[in-house]
């Protein structure tokens, strides 16, 4: 039989495979900023830079996981994952009444920040929240998160 916390655990998992699973994007590819940011011959900076603030986060409070796997369903349910609900102002998504509790918007922050310093202009803030969900999962999970992301939402 499984515990409490193993069923949250593939509940939440079965959650965000689903979320992947009913979107259709015509040019999304997996792997897509591997040769879109390299930096000294490193392949995938993209997803070590998202990984490594994932973990730091992580370690700190791993409600984390939680907090990120919410912000992607209320960024990406209703109408495809665009980021809209990091839009900072009156009448927006982040704004409205059911998403005054998210979390996860600060360390969204930290890793675009990052990002940018390493690669200008290029990976989309609804890649990150993507990856960085996806990354939140596999450290609270000892399953092995294997699913293909499909990547270069448009913010």
């Amino acid at each position: 039989m499984c515990s409490s916390g193993a069923l949250m655990r593939i509940v939440a998992m079965g959650l965000v495979l689903l979320s992947f699973a009913c979107q259709s994007y015509g040019n999304l590819q997996y792997g897509f900023y591997k040769d879109k940011c390299t930096v000294r011959h490193k392949d995938d900076i993209v997803e070590k830079i998202v990984a490594q603030e994932v973990s730091k986060a992580y370690r700190k409070d791993n409600s984390i996981v939680a907090a990120l796997l919410r912000l992607q369903f209320h960024d990406c349910f209703v109408n495809g994952c665009d980021a809209s609900i990091l839009l900072d102002g009156n009448n927006t998504e982040k704004t409205a009444f059911p998403n005054q509790s998210l979390r996860g918007y600060d360390l969204i922050d930290i890793i675009k920040k990052r990002l940018e310093k390493v690669c200008p202009g290029i990976i989309s803030c609804a890649d990150i929240i993507v990856i960085a969900t996806r990354d939140a999962i596999s450290l609270a999970t000892p399953l092995t998160v294997t699913s293909t992301l499909s990547l270069f939402h448009k913010d």
